[in-house]
């Protein structure tokens, strides 16, 4: 990578000091383009996958909330999710405070 930038930073200058400025911004414009690929658009696909697990929501679904807690949805409402943890006992949580489906988390088998 660096022997790329060498390349591209000591190529012969032009007829002004125009194409000199191109090249000084170069490195700015890599440094943009990698974090785009490895930062922003992970996230925003991560963020994307969560948005469509949270509208597709079913009742009977295995989830698991934001706070480890792990439960079974017996109802949906607008905003709000009725889980059944366990021996009966309900709990209305916020669909914002769903995390993710308990089959989707790593080493499941």
């Amino acid at each position: 990578m660096t022997n790329l930038l060498t390349i591209l930073l000591m190529a012969p200058q032009g007829q002004g000091g125009q194409q000199n400025g191109w090249y000084s911004f170069l490195p700015l414009l890599l440094i943009i383009v990698v974090f785009y690929f490895f930062f922003i658009r992970p996230q925003m696909k991560r963020s994307k996958d969560q948005k469509k697990f949270k509208e597709s929501l079913q009742k009977g679904q295995k989830i698991i909330t934001i706070g480890g807690i792990h439960g079974r949805i017996v109802e949906i409402q607008d905003t709000t999710v009725t889980i059944e943890v366990e021996n009966e006992v309900r709990l209305r949580i916020e669909k914002t405070a769903v995390a993710m489906d308990p089959n989707q988390t790593i080493g499941a088998k």
